[in-house]
């Protein structure tokens, strides 16, 4: 592997930008169909010295405002943003631990919080720790959430899917709402004082810009989410679901569980089950296997924050 892969990356996509996508003019004489040096420069609002120094390697400590400026010249998509991040934090040697002191968000699952979910079956269900992370779920609720890419990764988290991946907008048709709820939640759950929540906060602050850190300016309090969500499921249809949380006693974790509202959604989902059940093997097949539980936890107190 390179040493300056962030150089190489940023000049990668330089060269794979055309001109006309940042609205330059070309010209008759280009050796390349890609922007120049100066070009990018242009766009993005910085020195072409500094633009070369990077390039090179020779700067590796470039700031989130110059990132972003960069990342939105070169219309990077919100997964091309988070590599750009990765690979800037690993220049300039920001992947140290948090500190010794601070408290990780809990990942384990215990045993009975285990038993628990699998006694919610067949209603779709998630454990959920304080930055948002699906540590553990229901067949429910991978059947529920599954086709919007939700569970693609090996630790799902609900607030980076919401503000991150463009299928969110379309499996949540109140998206605004949505968004204000989640951003609301990570506000107040996380802390200003919790690094693993300023990490998350730097990320989706640079992959998903004014939409994340324009909510978190406007909500001075806990959240309120609305009692009913509408959730687009490309099988069952629009459904309406009310969520009930249960924060589990010592534990910053909670149970969310996703209950039918109306009838027609309890059909609906009534059909989703009957469905997998008499087509498993198809489904094992185009349906992602949930993650497998780290640890375990107890219930306590219903809430009704949900998450």
């Amino acid at each position: 592997m390179s040493d300056n892969e962030l150089g190489a990356y940023l000049r990668a996509r330089r060269e794979a930008t055309r001109v006309a996508d940042v609205g330059q003019p070309g010209g008759p004489r280009r050796r390349t169909p890609g922007l120049r040096r100066s070009e990018l420069a242009t766009v993005a609002g910085v020195s072409v010295e500094y633009l070369t120094r990077l390039e090179q390697g020779r700067d590796r400590n470039p700031s989130v405002a110059v990132l972003a400026s960069l990342a939105e010249a070169l219309r990077l998509t919100p997964q091309e943003r988070i590599y750009l991040r990765h690979l800037a934090k690993v220049a300039g040697g920001g992947l140290a631990l948090c500190p010794a002191g601070a408290q990780a968000p809990h990942s384990t699952v215990r045993p009975t919080v285990r038993a628990l979910l699998d006694r919610l079956e067949p209603a779709p269900a998630a454990l959920l720790n304080r930055l948002g992370d699906v540590l553990a779920h229901t067949t429910g609720f991978e059947r529920l959430h599954a086709p919007t890419g939700l569970l693609e990764h090996d630790v799902p988290n609900l607030t980076r899917f919401v503000f991150t991946d463009a299928r969110a907008r379309t499996a949540y048709p109140d998206w605004d709402r949505v968004a204000d709820e989640h951003a609301a939640m990570l506000k107040y759950e996380a802390g200003a004082d919790d690094p693993w929540a300023a990490e998350l906060f730097d990320e989706l602050s640079f992959v998903a810009g004014e939409s994340f850190t324009g909510r978190l300016a406007a909500t001075p309090g806990p959240p309120v989410p609305d009692d009913v969500q509408r959730f687009a499921h490309p099988e069952a249809g629009e459904l309406r679901l009310a969520r009930e949380q249960l924060d589990l006693t010592g534990s910053e974790q909670r149970i969310v569980v996703y209950l039918p509202a109306d009838a027609a959604t309890g059909a609906a989902l009534d059909r989703l089950t009957r469905g997998a059940a008499s087509g498993s093997d198809r489904r094992r097949s185009s349906w992602p296997a949930p993650s497998p539980p780290r640890s375990a936890r107890t219930p306590a107190t219903a809430s009704h924050h949900p998450g």
